[in-house]
Order: structure tokens, then sequence, then C-alpha cells
């Protein structure tokens, strides 16, 4: 089951693998038109097309039916229909076109419902209302393609059948679709899988009456013995959009820190490393914040891991959990919140006791721990124990320090901005990989983490439209 936002996103992922929107949308056609043959030989049907794709892909199924008993009623003019693609099926239909004010029940046996597709939202309006109206009182059988128009609103179709593409949507079932038959159009595994550049709509962009800390407020505990990672975390965080980053390091690295760039805000902790004394001021800190980045930098004191620990388990804010902090969790971690674990290769083995790591052990520890896993490597795995997804985005390059930082910042950041867990995990590791692979073809295998840092932005002009 699949959401209509999903659908978006795997339509924009077939589109950059090469399959476009015509190759889709005559594929939906010729699968709608398969059932109403079988179903409904013989019978008149009336094809009713709203002005977008859903439209389009009824009347590429009437295109492909007998066009002595198929009428296309649509119910916007032809010229609100702004899409080439569209308006190109439309002049080839070989049946009768009318205006939807013409429509007589007692002509049609079938209605075919093909008006509001899965990007339809809010209260449904003229003259969609009417035709839905019409078609819950038709006397003959109703079929809806792809989703019942209207599905979740007070105004919506309840049809005998509906013929959705590819997958089950979110929320339809057989009191408020009738019997459902799923069909496939030629949608790759990998389109749905597989990481891609159509995930990038789902990134947070800010509405335009936003203001400081509207897109993200994000809080990074780190550094003690090292320095550099817990920088490079919150530079990744700024440069994918996150309107604030709060540091909280020990006071023998703060002043070094904040020396990277003058956006940083400091939170100077006593001492040379994080200790349990600083907890309570760590959760308050947490409680101004969207999001928590903890690990980059830390070190592996005993002192240290005890204080990851304890503050993992009482803070209330989503959490990214990397580096040593990931040491500290053990193997009897149990997330008690939203919970985004990134390990590499050695830190997965450690978190499993041994186990090598593999699609089906991310699964597991994910569901184990109640957490989402991002294993990163050659092929990223992301999982939150139900779900799988993998990004192949990356280069040879990427294995300079800092790297991994970088993705810990981006997916913190993208967390703080609003996004789940799993969704932030894979559209971080798409971003980070994407602005390694930028690094790489200017820099070579001279490319270091803060020319993947630089990169992020190339990314967001790239595909964010």
């Amino acid at each position: 089951m699949i959401t209509s936002f999903d659908s978006a996103v795997i339509d924009a992922n077939c589109e950059a693998m090469g399959i476009g929107v015509p190759v889709l949308m005559a594929n939906a056609g010729k699968a709608i038109a398969s059932v109403l043959k079988e179903r409904f030989p013989d019978k008149r049907i009336a094809f009713v097309c709203g002005s977008g794709n859903n439209g389009g892909d009824g009347m590429s199924a009437a295109k492909t039916m007998d066009a002595e008993r198929v009428t296309v009623y649509l119910l916007k003019p032809k010229g609100s229909i702004r899409s080439d693609l569209v308006r190109g099926v439309l002049s080839e239909l070989m049946c009768q076109v009318k205006d939807f004010s013409e429509f007589d029940e007692n002509e049609h046996d079938v209605i075919v419902d093909c008006a509001l597709g899965t990007g339809a939202s809010g209260d449904v309006r003229p003259p969609y209302d009417e035709f839905i109206r019409t078609a819950n009182r038709f006397r003959g059988s109703v079929v809806s393609a792809d989703i019942p128009s209207g599905l979740g609103t007070p105004t919506a179709i309840i049809p005998d059948i509906t013929i959705t593409l590819h997958d089950i949507k979110k929320g339809m079932d057989r009191e408020n679709s009738g019997e459902i038959i799923v069909k496939d159009i030629g949608i790759p595994k990998e389109a749905y899988d597989n990481v891609g550049p159509g995930d990038m709509l789902r990134y947070p962009i800010p509405l335009d009456d936003s203001h400081k800390g509207s897109n993200g407020r994000l809080l990074i505990i780190g550094g003690g013995p090292y320095y550099g990672a817990p920088a490079m975390s919150a530079l990744a965080a700024m440069r994918i959009g996150v309107d604030t980053v709060r540091l909280a390091v020990p006071e023998n690295c703060s002043h070094l820190i904040a020396s990277f760039s003058p956006v940083l805000m400091i939170s100077t902790l006593s001492g040379n490393s994080i200790r349990t004394d600083h907890v309570d001021y760590l959760l308050e800190l947490s409680k101004q914040c969207d999001a928590v980045l903890i690990g980059p930098g830390l070190g592996v004191y005993d002192a240290t891991m005890k204080t990851v620990r304890q503050f993992v388990q009482e803070c209330t804010v989503p959490v990214v959990v990397d580096a040593d902090g990931l040491t500290a969790l053990g193997q009897d971690f149990v997330s008690s919140g939203e919970t985004i674990l990134t390990p590499h290769g050695k830190e997965f083995e450690r978190l499993c006791g041994g186990t090598r790591s593999s699609a089906d052990s991310v699964k597991e520890l994910a569901k184990k721990m109640d957490s989402v896993i991002l294993l990163t490597g050659k092929t990223d795995v992301i999982s939150d124990g139900d779900k799988l997804r993998y990004n192949n985005t990356g280069c040879s390059g990427m294995t300079s320090a800092g790297t991994g930082d970088v993705l810990s910042g981006i997916v913190a950041g993208l967390l703080s901005k609003g996004m789940t867990c799993f969704e932030a995990a894979a559209l971080g590791a798409f971003v980070s990989g994407r602005a390694g692979e930028h690094a790489f073809e200017e820099k070579s295998y001279g490319m270091t983490a803060m020319d993947v840092i630089e990169d992020i932005p190339k990314v967001l002009k790239e595909y964010i439209r």
C-alpha cells in the first residue's frame, strides 16, 4: 500500500530512469481497458475525464476500445488541459467526445471515473462535485481509475470496482473502493525500492511567510577529543537548509568549532568530554530544538558512553545517533522515541554482535531496536524494520575522513525540518551521495568532506522544482 505522494515520487523516479509519463499513461490505458473489456463486453461505456493525468489515463483506455460503444465526457473545456501529453491523447480519439453537461445516464451502462487522481486534495469543487453526485446516483456500474474521485473527503465516488495502478493507495478499502483490482503498468522495482530524484519531492520547501526557526532547529552533541567531526556535521546541516544549528561541545574544543563559521551557535560544556552531569542541561537544550544529532567526535570514554545512553533514552525529540554514539548504545539498545542510527559496516557488526551486514539483517536489527537504520556502503540500505530502500548515489572518492559526519548532518538536518525518520534517512543518503558525485567531478580523488558540504546546494538546485 502506498500514499498518493508515493505515487508522484515513483512517477518521477521512473522518468529519471527513462520511463516517461507517456509510456506509463499508455500502459495505464491498456490496463484499464483490459478489465473493462473482460468485465463489460458489449456494454456502453462513458469515460468521464478530468483535465489531469487521471483523465489522460481514461482517454488512453478509451483510445484502445471500440469507438462505437465508448464516449469520452470532459469535465472541463479542452482549453483547460495544460498537459501536452493529455491534449495529444485527446486529439487521437476516434470515439465521441462531449462536454459532461451533455451526459445522459440512459445512454450508458458503465461510468468510468477518471476525474480526480492521486494528487487531488482539499474540498471537491465544481464541476467534479456534481459528477460525483451523478455517479453515485447512476443505476449502472461505476468503475474508478486508480483511485475513487474525492476519496477521503465527504464528497467521494463509491464505485463498484477500482482499477488501481501499480499498488493499492493508502485509504482504499472494499467499503469505499468496491472490488479493488491492481494492475501492473510497467513500473520497475528500482523506481520504488531505490531512492532517486523523485524523492526530492519530499524535501520540505520553506513557506513564503516562514521565519527563522520555522525550517529546522538542530542540536548537535559532540566533540571532546575531536572537533572537526561535529563542525562538519553542523555545516552539512546548514547546507541542507536548516535555519539554526546549536552545538553542545566540551570547552576544550568550543572555540575551535566556533571558528569554522560565524553562523554556528555554541553551548559550552565544562571539561574535555561530555559527562553524566551534563545530561540535564543537554535535555533542556534539546527541548528548544526539532531534532538532535549525537555522536560526532565524542570519543569512547566510559563516562561519555554512559552519558550518550542516558540522553538518547530520555530525549523527547527525534534523534540521530552516529559515530562514537553508536558504540555507546550497545547490542541491547531499544529506542524510546524517534531514532535513526547511521552505522558503517564495522559499526553495524558491533551493534549486531558480529552479524555480517545484509538487507535482511538491517531490517531485522531495525525492528529489534525500534529504530530506522541507515547502513552506509557502496549501496546504502535503509530500513524501519518493515520497509527497505536502497541508495546507489556516491563514489569511491567518498572514503576520505569526515564524509560520514557530513551524511549524519544532512540526515539530522532533514529530520529537524520535519521529515519522518525513514524519509530523512533515505533522502539524506541520496543527497550526500549525489553531492559527493558533484565533488568528484571537480576534484577527483583529491576531494574532501568539505567539498561534499559545499556541493550540497548543487543537489538542491538540481532537483527541487
